[in-house]
């Protein structure tokens, strides 16, 4: 479940304003937009919850992510133990407890998610509207709406701490609400290429075949 969240990620539990200020959604746009503007690198420990449609807490994790724009990022969940990584070409997700790795080309894996653009893959504009959410746990959030009809959620919110990203939270179309809350936060450190590097183990499952070339 870790790793699906991940990917659609990389949205509130209030109704988005129905008539924002333009000026509003104006602001909104720019904190997502400056963001990603002066973003290269990223590392965070992380805690993720996820509540069904009934409000139940169905789902804990934490871990630590790494991000190098563009197309890069690592995911170590700690519990349950999982790992994600991608080289920018390809996606690997390797579930521990069922040592299994399941292989995607990050183009198809990535297309018109949140991870997309926090890995500097698409065009945030050609993928999402932006507005303005309100404030809420002391920080400004911004609602992202994916223009993809089969996109596997309905939307985004982006929780800033002045510049800072604090908190992601996704609505998907199940009605299930995961929220994503950033800590030790180093904004553009240099990270090692190796973090992006991943060989199966030896003797796992190896579900779905790299891009070639």
């Amino acid at each position: 479940m870790g790793a699906r969240l991940v990917l659609l990620m990389l949205a509130g539990l209030a109704s988005s304003p129905a008539f924002a200020a333009p000026e509003a959604d104006a602001a909104a746009a720019l904190r997502v937009t400056r963001y990603l503007a002066e973003l290269s690198s990223l590392r965070a420990q992380f805690q993720q919850s996820v509540v069904d449609a009934r409000g139940r807490v169905i789902e804990r994790a934490e871990g630590t992510m790494a991000i190098a724009r563009p197309g890069r990022f690592r995911w170590d969940y700690r519990t349950p133990e999982q790992l994600i990584v991608c080289d920018g070409v390809t996606v690997w997700l390797y579930d521990i407890e069922l040592d299994q790795v399941t292989v995607k080309a990050a183009g198809d894996a990535l297309a018109g998610t949140p991870a997309m653009l926090l890995a500097g893959h698409g065009s945030l504009e050609q993928e999402f509207t932006i507005a303005d959410a309100g404030r809420d746990s002391d920080l400004a959030w911004s609602l992202l709406t994916p223009h993809r009809a089969d996109a596997d959620f309905r939307e985004v919110r982006l929780g800033f701490d002045g510049r800072d990203l604090r908190r992601m939270r996704l609505f998907d179309r199940l009605g299930q609400t995961t929220e994503l809350e950033f800590t030790s936060i180093e904004h553009n450190p240099k990270l090692e290429q190796s973090l992006f590097s991943f060989d199966p183990p030896p003797g796992v499952d190896v579900v779905g075949r790299a891009p070639a070339g």
